[in-house]
């Protein structure tokens, strides 16, 4: 019996990546701009503190309009008890823990340190792909 594929193998690589310092509204573009639901936040070391997600920006965007002004950080916002999934999770396990979650996407690690990010679709793809 082979091995089962890893998510190292359909996650995405070339990540947009924030900081716990940026200002929010600078965050909030470049989700949009990229067109993604979440980004990870890293501090200076390249340490995955955090994630940003829509959502969050869009009680940042609320506080925003009630109070006229934009002014927090990144660090306001972001969710900072990030699930991660390990690169060498296999499929499957990938699929139980998107079940067993409302996480639209999951940072990837390895060795400690943020290699990609997964989503729904990413993984949905390599399942279709892999048992047709």
């Amino acid at each position: 019996m082979s091995a089962r594929p890893r998510i190292r193998n359909y996650m995405s690589r070339d990540l947009v990546t924030l900081t716990p310092d940026m200002e929010i509204n600078r965050a909030m573009h470049l989700l949009i701009d990229h067109r993604i639901s979440g980004a990870p936040v890293l501090d200076r070391t390249g340490n995955l503190v955090g994630v940003l997600s829509k959502k969050d920006c869009l009680k940042a965007a609320l506080h925003a309009s009630y109070y006229r002004e934009w002014g927090d950080k990144v660090e306001s916002y972001m969710s900072k008890d990030v699930q991660t999934l390990d690169a060498e999770l296999d499929l499957i396990e990938a699929a139980e823990a998107f079940l067993a979650s409302s996480f639209r996407r999951f940072p990837v690690m390895s060795e400690g340190r943020l290699v990609g990010q997964i989503s729904r679709s990413d993984l949905l793809a390599a399942l279709a792909g892999n048992w047709r």
